[in-house]
């Protein structure tokens, strides 16, 4: 029943994250949390993570940027296989507090790159990459935070999903192969993985009819919402939930 909570709840966050860019991991890493502790729902949600985005990158193939990709991806996956190594040596209260705390700063602090970030380039978006590819490997996602990079590059709608999706994908690929080589995504994760990997791949083919009708004010207001809701759930769980026996 916990699985199939989890991958109606995936299909519906396919379906926003499809629409908007990023957020199946905000919407998805609290209930894996929840259902499977901390520690195993970070490797499960980088292994969906990977399949995510290449329904994205399907959906959108034509329009993706790829120098912009290149750019991205090669500072953005050796730094999130460095992130993974780091998190690995966490407590998992230390990890639910970590995502928490990270999902709820970047309400203003998203507000706050995105009002003053001129047009970027390739240099930026490599520096970019380093940075957040490493906070990749450490929490489940920073999605949010690579929005007014690519953002900041010029993208918008179909092209900007399609290329956000193929930069993330190979951060998130480095960040799964460093859990698998490290013994932390153990075969049950790793199909748990493939099977919300797989419900996100569905939404995220539903939701492009509706992208080119979101108008960006909805989607700001979706994203704020869905970063409120999962950083305090998950900043509940890692500083007042009582620890399970």
């Amino acid at each position: 029943m916990g699985l199939l909570l989890i991958l109606l709840i995936g299909l519906a966050a396919g379906l926003v994250s499809g629409i908007i860019g990023t957020g199946s991991s905000i919407i998805l890493v609290p209930v894996l949390a929840s259902v499977y502790g901390p520690k195993e729902a970070v490797p499960i949600m980088a292994v969906a993570s990977v399949m995510a985005n290449v329904a994205r990158i399907l959906a959108w193939w034509r329009a993706v940027e790829w120098r912009a990709v290149a750019a991205y991806a090669a500072t953005g996956a050796p730094a999130a296989a460095l992130g993974a190594r780091t998190m690995l040596v966490l407590p998992p209260r230390a990890v639910d507090t970590a995502i928490g705390a990270f999902l709820l700063l970047m309400i203003p602090a998203r507000h706050w790159l995105a009002a003053r970030l001129l047009r970027l380039t390739l240099w930026h978006l490599a520096g970019a990459g380093a940075l957040i590819g490493f906070l990749t490997g450490i929490v489940a996602s920073t999605g949010p935070a690579s929005v007014p990079v690519f953002l900041g590059y010029g993208l918008t709608k179909g092209p900007f999903i399609g290329t956000e999706a193929a930069g993330s994908l190979a951060v998130y690929a480095s960040k799964a192969l460093t859990f698998r080589d490290a013994g932390a995504l153990p075969s049950a994760s790793l199909m748990r993985g493939l099977a919300v990997g797989a419900s996100l791949m569905g939404g995220a083919f539903l939701a492009r009819p509706f992208v080119l009708r979101l108008a960006p004010e909805t989607f700001r207001f979706v994203m704020d919402g869905l970063l409120l809701l999962s950083g305090a759930s998950l900043l509940w769980g890692g500083l007042v939930r009582p620890a399970l026996p």
